[in-house]
């Protein structure tokens, strides 16, 4: 048999929910994303709690809350301890997503499921590898091969791949073969043939117009809206999609030379474009090209503002463009800025990804979209009054709890240890018995007293002979010794926080506005009201998710033609309809497993492992082909004496008939086209075939991929009369293979 690989989702599937999903590789347990929506619903994590013990590597394929977001309470709450495994983007715009979620939260609720520490505790461990990079899982896992490969839908966004025995199980959900901006398209198609391709639904319905009119519609609804005074809102996330959005703007403002302002608003607005500026590597070839011919960074922002706080928007008068997180408008600048700007005809808010299910922004981008809206308006106000001296008497109760308790302990451990010492230790005398000595005030130690005696042998069971010492014990958490606060107060002086630099917190990686809120630790509390917004501005959605659409997708799957096909992420009636279509054009083996259904797609095929001898390896002659080297082998499989497979070289005494010569590779007829005419060979395309010289053709026939997903067999036919043209063409169609 193959490589035992079983599938169990734990988190969409039939849906639009977050994305995580069990992966086991030869018992070898892969948690694939670890995502949460932004309701922040631990109900969905249900599931994850059952198996969070027995993982043994995560893998996370996109740095937004869908993918990682539930990284860190799992760490914290469910008992998740295994290795994560990311790009170095997605570990670090990651971060400053979950940061910016948190912050968003903490200021309209009393967020408790994690806490910054929690955060950088869980991402701090984390395993960055670059593109295409071969990683061998040591131990319980060795023999299995991990490499993260360009979705193209974020930036650091991964397509993984996971080897074990030359069998390749690849998950790829959400890419992008689509080239943009700021990124590459996938190399999903580079992966043919794999035994298990994981990939989702979620676009299977959709058809996506062309980039150019896309984009131009997206810049003509916004200048239609500021030319007429009006204001433009675009809900984004915090470092993904967003940064696509950024280099429109900004090339569109830069060319015609606009003087709208736009503001890109977020906690850690600046750290998400310091990132991006040294992320240039992993960005798209056009962009990389730039900065090495002029050393321009497509992310030194000229006409974008960047925003941590609204209180720098609200002095800027007249029409503006704003992008603020969270794309869901459930929390964070955006939520606020809709309920201020809802009510005037002249703005617009201008969606640009679908919203998660149930959160307000879905609502909005219903057919119709509502006119009025109920929403919760929050905000965190400091403690005045009775409720500020009621605050700080319950904290100087539990501080005095606590003290009261950290004293119990030690009294009970002196206790604990003044016991000891009597009952096994021969050398420890009671203090109360008068010693003659004038000596014996100098021995006195608390309640006891040692005295060495010369010569005096202890028995094996006792302890060595030692001075009383009495451990004072402290409270301890995850991250050590639990301190008081008030040891390091300094009553007399005002403490200036400002003066503090955004650097000594958590390393530099939010920003200084943002450090600003951590370091308030003013007393207060959040007020909440319900409101009722009556929405008179216009709503538009565009799509720039940046996911190849429900045609692209077929495409693509047919292209690669995997022998097993499991469907997750995306609607019933979506999954269901790339299911009927990939049974009926991509493989015979579809499946679409429902939340905590364990699925075995194991490989029908037979692997074996074999050693070649020595003997075999000196007579064979490799060539090179790429960054590889074959050759062709005559050989009988024999056994060793460990008892392992291993090839030897014949034994019959006759030499071995010549094989007939085969050629290995392929070749695009495009690409033979120009290899010919570079020779100064007459070639054009006529009727399908390639017409050489003035009687030489050359035709393809047959596919690379059969109906029903098996493996197609092409040819080149070569046709012509016997001449000195036809041998000089069939010596330049050889020179494009190598042969055996």
């Amino acid at each position: 048999m193959g490589t035992s690989v079983q599938v169990k989702p734990l988190c969409g599937v039939y849906n639009e929910n977050p994305l995580s999903y069990l992966v086991s590789v030869d018992g070898f347990n892969f948690l694939i994303d670890c995502g949460w929506n932004d309701h922040f619903d631990t109900s969905l994590l249900q599931p994850l709690s059952r198996v969070a013990s027995t993982v043994d590597a995560v893998l996370l394929s996109h740095p937004d809350t869908l993918h990682l977001g539930a990284l860190p309470y799992a760490m914290k709450q469910l008992g998740l301890s295994a290795p994560v495994f990311a790009t170095e983007p997605v570990f670090r715009l990651g971060l400053l997503t979950m940061y910016d979620q948190y912050l968003s939260r903490k200021q309209v609720s009393e967020f408790d499921l994690f806490t910054l520490d929690d955060i950088d505790s869980a991402f701090q461990n984390i395993t960055r590898l670059t593109y295409s990079q071969n990683y061998h899982i040591p131990g319980k896992g060795e023999g299995i091969v991990i490499a993260p490969h360009a979705a193209g839908h974020l930036l650091g966004g991964t397509v993984w791949r996971i080897t074990k025995d030359g069998e390749d199980v690849i998950y790829a959900v959400d890419f992008n073969h689509r080239k943009e901006r700021h990124l590459n398209g996938t190399v999903l198609l580079s992966f043919p043939r794999p035994a298990v391709l994981i990939t989702d639904a979620y676009n299977a319905l959709n058809n996506q117009p062309s980039r150019r009119q896309r984009d131009q519609e997206f810049l003509d609804a916004i200048l239609k809206t500021v030319r007429a005074d009006g204001n433009v809102l675009l809900p984004v996330d915090t470092a993904g999609r967003v940064l696509e959005l950024i280099l429109i703007l900004e090339q569109f403002w830069e060319q015609h030379q606009l003087i709208y302002p736009i503001f890109f608003l977020t906690y850690v607005a600046s750290s998400t474009i310091d990132y991006a500026k040294s992320f240039l590597e992993w960005m798209s070839d056009s962009i990389a090209k730039s900065f090495e011919h002029t050393r321009d960074n497509a992310f030194l922002l000229k006409h974008i503002t960047l925003l941590i706080n609204n209180s720098e928007l609200e002095k800027v008068t007249g029409p503006k463009i704003v992008l603020a997180s969270m794309a869901s408008l459930e929390a964070g600048f955006s939520h606020d800025i809709f309920v201020e700007w809802a009510a005037d005809t002249k703005n617009l808010v201008l969606f640009t990804e679908r919203g998660q299910f149930a959160t307000l922004a879905r609502m909005l981008q219903s057919d119709p979209p509502p006119r009025a809206v109920k929403v919760t308006m929050s905000k965190r106000i400091p403690l005045v009054g009775e409720e500020l001296a009621a605050y700080e008497e319950e904290q100087n109760r539990k501080r005095e709890e606590a003290l009261k308790a950290t004293l119990v302990k030690e009294e009970e451990s002196k206790a604990s240890l003044g016991a000891e010492l009597s009952a096994g230790d021969p050398m420890v005398v009671d203090a109360k018995i008068t010693q003659p000595s004038s000596n014996a005030a100098g021995l006195q130690f608390g309640a006891y007293r040692d005295v060495l005696i010369d010569g005096f042998v202890p028995p094996p069971s006792s302890a060595g002979p030692m001075f009383p010492f009495y451990e004072t014990s402290a409270e301890w958490d995850d991250f050590g010794e639990i301190i008081n606060l008030e040891d390091y107060t300094r009553n007399n002086e005002d403490m200036d926080h400002s003066s503090i630099p955004a650097e000594d917190d958590l390393n530099g990686k939010l920003d200084e506005g943002s450090a600003s809120l951590i370091l308030d630790t003013t007393p207060s509390k959040v007020v909440s009201s319900e409101q009722t917004v009556y929405v008179k501005c216009s709503l538009l959605y565009m799509d720039f998710e940046g996911r190849s659409d429900g045609r692209s997708v077929k495409s693509i799957l047919a292209h690669v033609s995997p022998l097993k096909l499991v469907l997750v992420h995306g609607s019933a009636e979506a999954t269901e309809h790339l299911k009927q279509h990939c049974l009926k054009n991509v493989c015979q083996h579809v499946y679409t497993p429902q939340i905590e259904e364990s699925i075995d797609v194991t490989s029908d095929l037979c692997a074996y492992k074999v050693q070649l001898s020595e003997k075999l390896m000196s007579n064979v002659l490799f060539k090179k082909l790429g960054d590889y080297e074959i050759a062709w082998v005559d050989a009988e499989v024999g056994e060793t004496e460990n008892g392992t497979f291993s090839l030897l070289p014949l034994s019959t005494p006759t030499p071995t008939p010549p094989h007939k010569t085969v050629l290995v590779g392929d070749i695009k007829m495009a690409d033979l086209k120009q290899y010919l005419a570079s020779k100064g060979v007459q070639v054009e395309f006529a009727g399908g075939v390639l017409r050489c010289g003035e009687y030489v053709t050359l035709r393809k026939v047959g596919d690379s991929v059969q109906k029903g997903g098996s493996s197609g067999v092409q040819q080149i036919i070569l046709e012509g009369p016997l001449s000195e043209e036809y041998y000089k063409i069939r010596d330049h169609l050889y020179a494009q293979f190598y042969s055996l």
